[in-house]
């Protein structure tokens, strides 16, 4: 494979006016400053340039001095590692000391300030993130990232295995990267590299694993990078588990925009037992792991289901696990033999996955039956799970006559009259 580089799109990210106003503030004789990394790699691929980020000769204090008498607003965002945010107009540019490496211990490095590119440039991890260009639009490559962005080849920058020693992040960017930004197969060295270190992924926190892996299961490549993973039992390390990569595969091919949880669900999640070892193995937030919970209720409904489900089928399943959930299950379990969805029913799951509709709730509440004479407690629970049960089983239906019908069963449970009291 062989790529063209987009220098027009280069050009057009260095004339950006925020930009050049940080650029000619931080302009001093003997000193310079260079755009480096993923805005110079993705502006020549021709992608978006998120954030752009600066590295320069000066020293973080004079840089911050700079910015200020040019009007700027420098923020000490890390200035301690020699970064300095400075904000123009509301847009953030990070701006960074040239960094030697003194000693690394496979997740911090020791550093100390520099004024040597080439050697910054050698401490970073891939060579396609290495790259630099001057404000005149000049490239700078010291470590082969022009040849390897043309080739889409992830490569670490010197010898893998101690570009790894240093951080055994790198690892999961390797492979992060390569789904992102490669084609065919890893780079070799690479990838013999990160198995040989898996032990090292156990230093690193679940928090870091959890960004790397959300980020990877959206890349383009991630079906096939993922079936690496798996292939090399690096997978399972970090999921803690098997993975399903064929319905990965199958929903990347179906989603119009990629969605990181429900891509881990496809890949991980079979039951809530799932979703509680991937909250742990991956410090999931509370929101991320409920949306997995949810899911794997949904699946099961949804994969267990032998009849072809209608609408009233759809609305006790969305009133059950919630429309998000019911549309990731059906959207993750598409091509498979079960669930069938008749027309309208597909038709009810959008409307309720799109909000056009909103989700049914049960339409009797513990306040009405209270003001109605019974008692909090046991009896209450059994009148609302009575009233329940009897919702579903009619399809959710909201209209006013069943929530009259449904009152009156759920008060007869509650005060332990009538035929409801016995179910």
């Amino acid at each position: 494979m062989s790529r063209t580089l987009d220098e027009a799109a280069l050009r057009a990210v260095l004339a950006q006016p925020r930009l050049t106003r940080v650029i000619e503030a931080l302009a001093a004789p003997g000193e310079e400053t260079r755009l480096v990394g993923g805005a110079v790699r993705d502006a020549l691929l021709g992608r978006p340039v998120a954030d752009i980020d600066l590295a320069t000769t000066l020293l973080p204090d004079e840089v911050v001095r700079r910015a200020s008498a040019a009007g700027l607003k420098p923020v000490p965002t890390g200035i301690e590692h020699g970064t300095v945010t400075v904000v123009v107009e509301g847009e953030p540019f990070e701006v960074t000391t040239l960094r030697e490496d003194i000693e690394t211990d496979g997740r911090h490095a020791v550093v100390r300030f520099g004024r040597d590119f080439s050697r910054d440039a050698a401490r970073r991890d891939f060579t396609i993130n290495a790259l630099s260009v001057t404000p005149d639009g000049q490239v700078h490559d010291t470590v082969g990232g022009l040849a390897d962005l043309r080739a889409a080849r992830v490569r670490f920058i010197g010898e893998a295995r101690q570009r790894i020693r240093e951080d055994y992040l790198r690892v999961l960017r390797f492979f992060r990267f390569h789904a992102r930004y490669g084609a065919g197969a890893p780079d070799p060295e690479g990838l013999a590299a990160s198995v040989a270190a898996r032990d090292g992924l156990a230093l690193l926190s679940r928090e870091r694993v959890r960004g790397e892996i959300l980020k990877l299961l959206v890349a383009p490549g991630a079906p096939a990078v993922t079936a690496v993973l798996s292939e090399t039992g690096l997978l399972q390390r970090l999921i803690g588990g098997l993975g399903d990569l064929g319905r990965l595969a199958r929903l990347a091919a179906l989603e119009t925009e990629p969605d990181p949880v429900r891509r881990l669900a496809a890949l991980a999640v079979r039951s809530g037992a799932d979703a509680e070892r991937l909250r742990e193995a991956l410090r999931l937030s509370k929101a991320e792991h409920a949306r997995l919970a949810a899911y794997a209720g949904a699946e099961a409904a949804l994969h267990g289901a032998l009849d072809p489900l209608r609408p009233a089928e759809v609305r006790r399943l969305v009133a059950v696990h919630g429309a998000q959930a019911a549309a990731d299950a059906a959207l993750v379990l598409a091509g498979e033999p079960r669930p069938v969805l008749t027309p309208e029913g597909a038709e009810a799951l959008a409307r309720f996955a799109d909000g056009r509709e909103p989700v049914p709730v049960l339409p009797v509440t513990g306040a009405a039956l209270v003001a109605a004479g019974a008692r909090p407690g046991r009896g209450l629970g059994r009148g609302l799970a009575a009233a329940r049960r009897a919702w579903l089983a009619a399809g959710c239906p909201t209209d006013a006559a069943m929530q009259a019908q449904l009152h009156a069963l759920a008060l007869a449970a509650a005060l332990g009259t009538g035929s409801a009291a016995a179910h």
